[in-house]
């Protein structure tokens, strides 16, 4: 029956009642104790006045006034709480009215004799609840005031009631009741005290945890004895495009799908797992799975860790291809050297025998295998000098390089490479200018219009475009080198076809030297303009799928404006 008020929003003891944000529920667990204890005093109203025969009429019309009173507050005080604006007041007013009916049934059920008089201390809990240490000296005070008062008016005989009782008795009860209500309310404060410094901590440790977690840069997920995920930090969810209501409950396997066939290797070192997010992003992820120890030392869960590796990756791979092509390089450019000599003697001596046949009467067969000869060598000349410019490229003469007048310049060489079917679009800025070597950009672009011209035999569209960018900003993704550039405007530079494209398979090897999916190719084109980029310390990447043609786009530093 006492006074269930709203509670200051404040941190305060309730805080175990509910929790931070559980101030409802603290409500209705405070309203259903008013309500039981108001049920309680009816019972106990007639039992009394079943027991007790020499109740008086108007002694029990207010004994059961007072109770119905009781229930009517409590209904009053559901009804106003949705409504409330100052929760502190009327919390406030719900004890001083729950003292007051204390008070009358304390009055009409004896007086000093009364058995009510226990529910002051009741009322001094509520305020120790609702208002802390403050709360439960005022409730006390008030209770003890108001069980003073009760006992005056029982002494007095002012007021129709009980039967006048010796001061002395007065007194003595006053006393008892008084030191009771007071003791409750200074243990209540104080322990209300300890628990609201303990409350106070755990709510720190917790903010601390919950803010280390969601600070990660890692993913991080838990689960439970049954594998199902318990947490999921924000990290997690930018990682694998999942929501953590949607992972909440889910075994690791349908998030991480492959977990469970590397989870056996986990625990000592971490695994690399390719994975695909909810976005259709490929990555890589570095991934840890750790037992959840509970105090004694048993597993009951577990907690796994993971990060996107997808750049570190790309890194190592392209680690891996400089070294390789640093050692072949140099060796094969030495026997390079060394071929292209005896193989100029030979095309020399040909050259001279296929003079000598010439002068003869009839032509014989000699002459044409001779022609095959020369042919040949010369092919093997051009293949040699293709890959001693990829081997060992010229100094870089880095300038100011004016894309569209480049562009212009090799115009007439494009328009005699196009075939009648094949479309070509040039869309680049006036005046856009990159950090080049105009030669060896020339050589770039030459042998990326020549790639999309082998791979649309049926003809197409062959689009190049330029464009300002943030340095490093490319939203390209795919195989190429990833070396970091200076901080500033960059440019992009796109070369697009409609051809076969490139099966997803040999995507890995496309700048490798010798490697060409072309059945007479040398495998040296995107070998050089890998090396070419790569030594304007530029990015390059290629975007590819057999039916769909293939996007390379290349980004340098931009130039000084002419």
């Amino acid at each position: 029956m006492m006074g269930a008020g709203r509670a200051p929003t404040s941190d305060s003891a309730l805080g175990f009642l509910g929790g931070a944000g559980g101030l409802d529920q603290r409500l209705v667990v405070l309203m259903a104790a008013r309500l039981a204890l108001s049920a309680v005093s009816l019972g106990i109203a007639l039992a009394v006045d079943a027991t007790v025969g020499g109740v008086e009429d108007p002694a029990r019309r207010g004994l059961y006034g007072t109770v119905a009173l009781a229930f009517l507050a409590t209904a009053l005080t559901g009804v106003a709480l949705p409504r409330l604006r100052r929760p502190g007041g009327f919390a406030a007013l719900n004890i001083t009215a729950d003292i007051g009916i204390v008070s009358s049934l304390v009055h009409f059920s004896g007086g000093p004799d009364s058995l009510f008089a226990f529910l002051y201390v009741v009322v001094a809990l509520y305020g120790t609840l609702l208002f802390e240490r403050r709360g439960a000296l005022i409730a006390a005070g008030l209770g003890i005031a108001a069980y003073g008062a009760v006992l005056l008016v029982a002494w007095s005989g002012t007021v129709e009631g009980p039967e006048r009782v010796a001061p002395p008795v007065l007194l003595a009860a006053w006393g008892f009741h008084a030191g009771a209500i007071a003791t409750v309310a200074a243990l209540a404060s104080t322990l209300a005290g300890e628990l609201q410094q303990r409350t106070h901590a755990l709510q720190q440790l917790a903010n601390l945890h919950q803010r280390t977690v969601a600070s990660l840069m890692s993913g991080l997920l838990t689960t439970d004895a049954e594998g199902g995920i318990t947490s999921f930090n924000p990290e997690a969810e930018a990682i694998t495009g999942v929501k953590e209501r949607d992972a909440m409950g889910q075994p690791v396997e349908s998030i991480l799908p492959g977990f469970g066939a590397f989870e056996a290797e986990l625990g000592s070192a971490r695994s690399r797992l390719p994975f695909r997010n909810r976005d259709g992003c490929d990555l890589y992820l570095g991934i840890g799975a750790y037992a959840l120890q509970t105090g004694d030392a048993k597993a009951d869960g577990q907690v796994v860790i993971f990060q996107d590796v997808t750049k570190v990756v790309a890194m190592e791979q392209e680690l891996r291809r400089s070294e390789r092509l640093a050692a072949v390089g140099e060796l094969s450019a030495s026997i390079a050297h060394e071929i292209r000599n005896p193989l100029a003697a030979i095309s020399g001596s040909i050259q001279m025998l296929k003079r000598v046949e010439e002068r003869r009467e009839p032509a014989s067969e000699d002459g044409r295998l001779m022609d095959i000869v020369l042919r040949e060598t010369e092919r093997l000349n051009c293949l040699i000098g293709d890959f001693l410019c990829y081997a060992r490229p010229g100094p870089l003469r880095v300038e100011s390089v004016a894309l569209d007048e480049l562009l212009a310049d090799m115009q007439e060489m494009l328009d005699a490479a196009l075939a009648a079917n094949v479309v070509l679009e040039v869309s680049v800025p006036p005046r856009l200018t990159v950090q080049a070597d105009s030669g060896q950009l020339r050589q770039v672009l030459w042998n990326l219009v020549s790639n999309a011209l082998q791979a649309m035999p049926g003809g197409g569209e062959l689009r190049i475009d330029a464009k300002v960018v943030r340095a490093g900003a490319s939203q390209a993704s795919g195989v190429g080198n990833r070396n970091e550039q200076e901080k500033g405007d960059a440019v992009e530079i796109c070369v697009r076809d409609t051809g076969v494209g490139v099966p997803a398979e040999a995507l890995e090897h496309i700048f490798d030297p010798f490697f060409t999916t072309k059945a007479e190719g040398s495998g040296l084109g995107l070998a050089t303009v890998h090396r070419i980029v790569e030594e304007h310390g530029g990015l390059l990447n290629l975007e590819s799928a057999q039916g769909r043609g293939t996007t390379v786009r290349i980004q340098l530093l931009r130039g000084e404006t002419a």
